[in-house]
Order: structure tokens, then C-alpha cells, then sequence
């Protein structure tokens, strides 16, 4: 049988619903409502009411997490990092002027978790289930024009041991207001495709939703305009008739020379879709397109614009440890740009529909994305509450609310994130078919799991179903688009193969099965395969080096997440290269030699200790990055490279070079007797030398702070990250040190959080002070709406402070 490879031309458009951005007015106008809400912890039966006394009720901004100012207790699940969920109220009063009296006025959710209702003036509008989805409701028949309106958001997250990870509780994700002409373009509603596109040539098709509820017929101009870089590349216009009460889709076409987008150079266009009428602009709208060719071929893999590319993926969640679900852009900004430099060119968002500001991000810096959906379907899975995989499970969860709402939550995702140039793929689910949690099957008597030694329970619901719900969640997916495969994480690539589940897919996802990789391979040639979520072993890595039709993996997981967590008082899971303040782990430094071209070495220590064959998964994580040993002890030091060879000196001693080809685990070490001084590790590739070195650290002597900006913009959204690091006399880094730091916060700027990165640190995460973690805490300083400057002071009992001082500018 001739093999066929999954070819798709795509198109691709960081598409936020966006006011028009060249030198007119804009017509759509879009206003940030984040500021002034008030709020209440509780439910209180009146409070959608107008009339409601809510002056007692506390004031903050937006966006917010309840649940991540705790406080921890045992009494709360595991499963979301032992931290309350609750009922929550948000009520927030404005106005609009008598000038728009005339126009739709919307509001626009990007995220609120979970179980949301809403009422304008006492009008209820609608509610959602889903923690995840971004939502719109229409304003316009309850509004009082001229006069003030009372917007009212009831946050059920009662059922707190729902997830198996953190998920945070309120309006964790911006809001806006939205004013449109009754002729408008409907939410979402520029979608573009490139059926041909190559470096030469590409054409850009766009198809454009209108709405017209205005009471007349219309005569208008469709306009769409195509900028790259701010210069001028083509445009387009057609005349169009739009009865009162049409709603229509109209298309429109262009040819261009396009510069590429792809993970070294992210190209983004702009392209502004307006409606002018007799001269004047009635709506606009700009999206950023990326133009690329990728396809997918089960036998030689993953292709980006005709050039063969291995996935060096990660898992992410959506959390940032203090700063719970409520993660400012300028965060996430920073993490991106250390798993770039890690090497990491892909992400799978683990496992749910993530912020369109987060995917502009992975759409400017050059990230291939899996768009992830559903965790689970019309039956759930187990929720560890006393501990990870201890205890007595909830139950709680989306499949209370699936079969009601999967097709409207998965329908809604597509068309707001369809036009994503990092989106590579949709995945339907992740781990749907894990055995027996909650579906089971005959097949799993035949062999057993990686993750599990199930076997078939005749009590438990029968995994036959699994193969026509993942046909239906395909088709509704490909009603929307057909430019992207759709995927999904399988757990038992067994049992989805014997239910069907894996035939529905485009591309199939196997989740710790590179086992399976050859023997599927040859059983369903038709299919591209790829590692959907890996652990960190070499191994896993090797399984997709060493077969070429293995498109690439995605680690679990990228930056350690809140919540999977183990028994009381840990909160966290510690699985990712990147820990919760943003440092690089020991496995952060081992994955870049691995997947990163720049040259790089890293050093780190281990108790000696007698090894045999490949030492397990832990074996190269155990090297700590510190020079404090006591006197005489036999050490290991353990060398990460992709270089050509390593060369250890200790007090400019010659220990001799060890080579990575002779090091089939890409470990080199040294056994070494300890003797304080310097350590450093010199690593040669061609002509070129990268070193890394570790000193023997005094007593804790005083705190140096670093910011890794110093200007922020005043509006109160702009982020500084200020590391504090404990130091000796000569400003060595202190490893070991835990001592409490405090932190004070002068002029227009607030402290958002210190993270310290500790999993079983389960103190006030919402206070001013916070105990070090291996010598070092995170502050996250944030920009009030006031320009000055701002002074960050941070002290410790018997050493010595420092300080940090940001200016505040203008936002215009």
C-alpha cells in the first residue's frame, strides 16, 4: 500500500479581537474593564440586583484568583494544591455616554473560573460552565444609555477538588467592553486561509462574518488591507448590499510574495478588515498574519516550510505558583524566553484552552503550539485529594457539564484560536483512554500500560465508546477548520486503537509509550506518530532521535505547576525544567544540551555513589549547582555539554578532559575529594570554549537584588521580576541558605507575590515576606496607572539589604 503524508497548507493569524490600528478614529472600540470591580468571597442570594448595597465589599482590579491567597489546608484537595475554591462575587459599575446610544455594546470574558453567571442590571445574560472558554454576551437591550449600569459575575468553584491540577477561582483572564455600529463584524469573525504558499508565492483567502442590526439596508465597501512591518503590500475591496437583519459571509483574495513565518523568524502581518460606507468607517477589525507551509508524513515526520523539524516540546499549565491563575503577560514573556533558550521550539497547553494573549506570545517568539481542549468526556476521572494517588478520589469535574456544552466550548475555541500561526494542531483530549479511569477494555488482559498494570474491570465503563465521541469532537473541529490535523494525548494507544479512538485522528499522540513507537509504526503506516507527553529520561529523547518518523515529544512538563501535588503540605508539582520562580533546574541545563545548538556547559555535584548501568531517570538530575562539601568527601561531579569535551579544574588544577562521545548517557563526571575553592569546567566545540564554574560560599552576608527591567509602563499591568539572591562577603551565591526576606514597596508600583519556589512551603503566599529556597527568592513587582518611580526594599534579619528602583513612565 502506498503510504500518504498529511499535508497541510496553512495560513496563520494571531487573531485578538482588535480596535483598527492604522491613523483613522476606530470604529470598534475596545475598553480594558479591569479596573474598580468590587468583590465578595461567599454567596450572597441578591447580589445580581442593581439596587445591592455593595459598598462594604472589597475593591481590587482585574485579573484575580481568589483561591491563590489561600490560605493552604489539608482540609482542601491535593489535586489543586490544597488551596479553597468557593462562590464569588464580582460587581462593577460604568457608563455609557448618550453618543453610543446607538451602537452594540458587548462584553468580552477571556477566561473565568468556574461555573459563571452574568446580569446587567439585574438582566441575568447567561452563564458557563467551562473554567476555560472565552465568552461574549450582548449588552445592548438592558444597557441604561447615559446613566449607570451594574455588571454582576456569580463564580461557583464550590466543587474546589474538581482538577487534577491548579485551576484558580474568579475572573482570572481580562475583561473588555466592546462598542460596535449595529453593521459590525461578528466576534471572531475574520478567518484567512492559504490553500498555496511557498516562498515565492501565497494566497491569502479571507472570509469575513457580518452582521447588519441596523433597521435599514446598507450599500458598503468590505475593505481588507495587508501590512508588513508597517508598509503597504496589498489590498483588496468589494462592494456589498446588506439587507437590515443580514448575516453573511463574504470572501476576498489576494496574492502575495510573503516572508515566512517560522520558529527562527516569526514574520506577523497586519491585516485590517474595515466596512466604510459612503465614506465613512463603520467597523474595523486587525488581525496579524503569519504565512507557512507545514505537513505531516508518517513516514519522515514534521515538516515547517519544506524543512524537516523535530518537536522539542513541552507541557504547560496555565499557573505561575504565587500569582495562581491571574498571570500577567509580561510572566509568561519571561518563561518563553527561557525555554527558548533551553531549545524548546514546541508547547502542548496541558489540558485546556489557554489565554489568546498567550498564544500571541507563542505566535511574535516563534513556538509551535498544540491547542489542547477537554481532559476529560462524558465520564470522569479520579481527583486525588489527601495526596497523588492517595486516598479517596473526587470525582468532580467537566464531565458533569459535557454532553450540555462540549459542542459550544470546542466551537468556540476553534474560531477564536483558528487563526494562530504557532497552532499546529487541535487535541481533542488528553489521556481520555487511561485504564480504568475511567474506561476499561478486554484488550488491556493482552499487555500491560507504562502507566499502569490495569487490566480489564468488567464493573468499570467499557472503553467503546471512546471511538464515536472522538469522531464527533473531529467533525465539529472540521467544521470550522480543515487546515490543522486534530490530535489528542492517548494513554493506551492499546485501547484506542481496538475502540477506534486512534482512527479518528489525524495524527496520534502517545503519552510514555515510546515502546509502541516501531511495532505501530509498522501496524498502521498511514499514521503520524509523535510523543505527545514524555518523561525526562534519555531514552524518551533517543526514541525520537533514532526513528525518523517520530515527529518529536513534549516533555512532562516545561515550568513545575501548582496543584498534583503530594501529601500535606506539598503544593506543587516539581516535574518541570523550570521551577515555579522561574529557575533553571538541573534538568533545564541537561534538556539544553540535548536540544540547543548555542554551546553550552554546565556543572553540578553529587554524593559519591557507586552506580551501575544507566542510573534511572534520576541519575542526571542529581547535581546540585553548588561548592559546599564537607572537607575530604569524595564528590561526583557530573558535566552537561554539547560540546566536543569537558575540562574540570579545581583551583586551576588540571582533573583531566572527559569527552562526550565516549559518554553514550551525555554525562561526564569526575570523582573528586572536596577542597573548598573554585571550581570550573571548560568546554571546547571547533575553536570555540563556554565555561561554567562553582565557588565555595562563606556565611550569608547580605542580599543583592537584580531587576530584569527598569522601566515599566503605568498601567497597571507592566511586570518587573526582581531576583534576590543571599551572598557572602565576596558575593557568592549562599546555596543553602533559607532566610527570610521581606520585602517594602515605595511609590506607584505593588508587590504582586514572592515565590520561592518551594513545594512544601505552604506559608501566606499573599504577605510581604517569604523564606529563601536555595539562596534565592522571586519578587513579581507590577506597575500601578501612575507614572513616577518606584522603590523595591528588601531586607533580612541580620544581614545586609538592597534595593531595586524602577521607573515609571507614561503609558502613552
Amino acid at each position: 500500500m502506498r503510504k500518504t503524508a498529511f499535508h497541510l497548507v496553512i495560513y496563520v493569524i494571531l487573531f485578538t479581537l482588535r480596535c483598527g490600528q492604522d491613523s483613522r478614529t476606530p470604529a470598534r472600540q475596545c475598553e480594558n474593564l479591569n479596573s474598580e470591580w468590587r468583590f465578595h468571597r461567599g454567596d450572597l442570594p441578591d447580589a445580581f440586583q442593581s439596587d445591592f448595597d455593595d459598598s462594604n465589599w472589597r475593591e481590587l482590579d482585574l485579573p484575580h484568583d481568589w483561591s491563590i491567597e489561600g490560605p493552604f489546608s489539608p482540609e482542601w484537595a491535593s489535586g489543586t494544591g490544597y488551596l479553597p475554591g468557593g462562590i464569588g462575587w464580582y460587581r462593577k459599575q460604568f457608563t455609557i455616554p448618550l453618543e453610543k446610544g446607538d451602537r452594540k455594546i458587548y462584553i468580552y470574558f477571556h477566561g473565568i473560573y468556574n461555573n459563571s453567571q452574568v446580569w446587567i442590571n439585574g438582566h441575568h445574560l447567561g452563564e458557563r460552565p467551562n473554567g476555560y472558554i472565552s465568552f461574549q454576551y450582548d449588552l445592548t437591550p438592558h444597557l441604561q444609555v447615559g446613566d449607570t449600569n451594574t455588571l454582576a459575575v456569580r463564580v461557583d468553584h464550590s466543587q474546589y477538588a474538581d482538577s487534577r491540577w491548579y485551576t484558580g477561582s474568579g475572573i482570572y483572564r481580562t475583561v473588555e467592553l466592546i462598542s460596535t455600529a449595529k453593521l459590525h463584524i461578528k466576534q471572531w469573525g475574520v478567518y484567512a486561509a492559504t490553500p498555496r504558499v511557498s516562498a515565492e508565492e501565497a494566497q491569502l483567502d479571507i472570509q469575513t462574518s457580518l452582521i447588519n442590526e441596523g433597521e435599514g439596508t446598507r450599500e458598503i465597501s468590505l475593505q481588507q488591507v495587508l501590512r508588513y512591518k508597517n508598509r503597504l503590500i496589498e489590498q483588496t475591496s468589494m462592494p456589498v448590499t446588506l439587507a437590515a437583519g443580514a448575516d453573511t459571509v463574504l470572501q476576498q483574495s489576494m496574492m502575495i510574495k510573503p516572508q515566512l513565518w517560522d520558529v527562527e523568524a516569526p514574520n506577523l502581518y497586519a491585516l485590517q478588515t474595515s466596512i466604510v460606507s459612503d465614506g465613512e468607517l463603520i467597523d474595523d477589525v486587525e488581525t496579524r498574519i503569519g504565512f507557512r507551509d507545514i505537513r505531516f508524513d508518517a513516514d519522515s515526520g514534521f515538516y515547517l516550510n519544506g524543512v524537516n523539524l523535530k518537536f522539542k516540546g513541552v507541557c504547560l499549565h496555565h499557573d505561575a505558583g504565587c500569582l495562581g491563575a491571574a498571570v500577567p503577560l509580561g510572566v509568561w514573556d519571561r518563561r518563553l524566553e527561557l525555554l527558548k533558550e533551553m531549545g524548546s521550539n514546541a508547547i502542548r497547553t496541558s489540558h485546556n484552552p489557554v489565554a489568546s494573549d498567550f498564544l500571541d506570545l507563542c505566535d511574535a517568539k516563534g513556538f509551535l503550539v498544540i491547542d489542547e481542549v477537554f481532559d476529560e468526556w462524558e465520564l470522569p476521572k479520579r481527583k486525588w485529594v489527601a495526596g497523588w494517588n492517595v486516598g479517596e478520589p473526587s470525582y468532580a469535574g467537566y464531565a458533569e457539564n459535557f454532553a450540555d456544552w462540549h459542542v459550544q466550548d470546542l466551537t468556540d475555541q476553534i474560531l477564536r484560536d483558528r487563526n494562530h500561526p504557532s497552532v499546529i494542531m487541535w487535541s481533542i483530549g488528553n489521556e481520555i483512554d487511561y485504564p480504568n479511569d475511567p474506561y476499561t477494555h478486554e484488550i488491556l488482559n493482552t499487555e500491560s500500560n507504562p502507566q499502569t498494570w490495569a487490566t480489564f474491570d468488567k464493573y468499570l465503563p467499557h472503553a467503546n465508546r471512546l471511538g464515536e465521541i472522538a469522531r464527533e469532537l473531529v467533525g465539529i473541529v472540521k467544521r470550522y477548520d480543515t487546515s490543522r490535523p486534530v490530535t489528542a494525548g492517548l494513554a493506551s494507544a492499546l485501547m484506542a486503537n481496538e475502540t477506534g479512538y486512534a482512527d479518528a485522528l489525524d495524527v496520534a499522540g502517545y503519552n510514555y509509550q515510546e515502546f509502541r513507537y516501531p511495532q505501530d509504526h509498522l501496524a498502521y503506516p498511514n499514521r503520524p506518530l509523535y510523543g505527545s507527553e514524555n518523561g525526562m529520561a534519555l531514552g524518551a529523547w533517543k526514541a525520537v532521535i533514532d526513528n525518523e518518523f517520530i515527529m518529536g515529544q513534549f516533555l512532562w512538563t516545561g515550568i513545575e505547576y501548582m496543584g498534583e501535588a503530594g501529601r500535606y503540605p506539598s503544593r506543587n508539582s516539581t516535574s518541570g525544567t523550570i521551577d515555579l520562580a522561574g529557575n533553571k533546574k538541573t534538568e533545564f541545563y541537561f534538556r539544553q544540551s540535548l536540544w540547543s545548538d548555542e554551546p553550552m556547559v554546565y556543572i553540578g555535584v553529587d554524593e559519591y555513589r557507586e552506580e551501575t548501568g544507566a542510573g534511572g531517570l534520576w541519575r542526571h538530575k542529581r547535581a546540585e549547582p553548588h561548592w559546599n562539601w564537607p572537607a575530604d568527601q569524595k564528590v561526583r561531579v557530573k558535566a552537561f555539554t554539547n560540546c566536543d569535551s569537558v575540562e574540570l579544574f579545581l583551583n586551576d588544577e588540571s582533573l583531566g578532559s572527559r569527552r562526550l562521545a565516549d559518554s553514550p548517557e551525555r554525562i561526564l563526571h569526575w570523582d573528586v575529594v572536596f577542597a573548598s575553592g573554585v571550581l570550573k569546567a571548560v568546554a571546547s566545540k571547533g575553536d570555540r570554549r563556554v565555561t561554567a564554574e562553582l565557588r565555595t560560599a562563606g556565611a550569608p552576608a547580605k542580599l543583592l537584588a537584580e531587576s530584569d527591567i527598569a522601566v515599566l509602563k503605568a498601567e497597571a499591568q507592566d511586570v518587573a521580576h526582581i531576583l534576590v539572591r543571599i551572598v557572602d562577603e565576596e558575593n557568592i551565591p549562599v546555596f543553602a541558605a533559607d532566610n527570610r526576606i521581606v520585602c517594602e514597596v515605595k511609590g506607584p508600583a505593588r508587590l504582586l507575590g514572592m515565590e520561592d519556589a518551594n513545594s512544601r512551603n505552604v506559608e501566606d503566599y499573599q504577605d510581604d515576606s517569604q523564606a529563601a529556597h536555595h539562596g534565592r527568592i522571586l519578587l513579581y513587582i507590577q506597575a500601578g496607572d501612575q507614572a513616577g518611580v518606584a522603590q523595591i526594599d528588601v531586607s533580612a534579619e541580620g544581614l545586609q539589604g538592597d534595593s531595586v528602583t524602577l521607573r515609571i513612565k507614561d503609558k502613552k
